[in-house]
């Protein structure tokens, strides 16, 4: 099931503590504990990486994870794709 953007984010798992998650540095892998059994974990993830949200914990990556993602897998045009099952979507490799 694909969700559009305002839907997914009312079923987080971190409704109403998104300030929990943008702390700095080592306290971000604390925090990406929250996205842990999240339901909508790979929607969070996508639209971090599609839009390159630099701050905060998405999806359960730190902003590092994230950057070092994009980096290694630069081949991806769309990461809802890859992530969420669309058509489209480049096979990892």
């Amino acid at each position: 099931m694909t969700l559009a953007p305002s839907d997914w984010t009312l079923q987080a798992r971190c409704q109403g503590t998104a300030d929990d998650l943008f702390v700095e540095g080592a306290q971000q892998k604390k925090a990406r504990l929250v996205c842990r059994g999240c339901a909508v974990r790979p929607h969070c993830l996508a639209e971090a990486l599609d839009n390159r949200i630099e701050w905060g914990v998405w999806g359960g990556m730190t902003e590092r994870e994230r950057r070092y993602l994009l980096r290694v897998r630069t081949d991806v045009e769309s990461w809802a794709s890859l992530l969420l099952g669309k058509k489209g979507a480049n096979p990892p490799k």
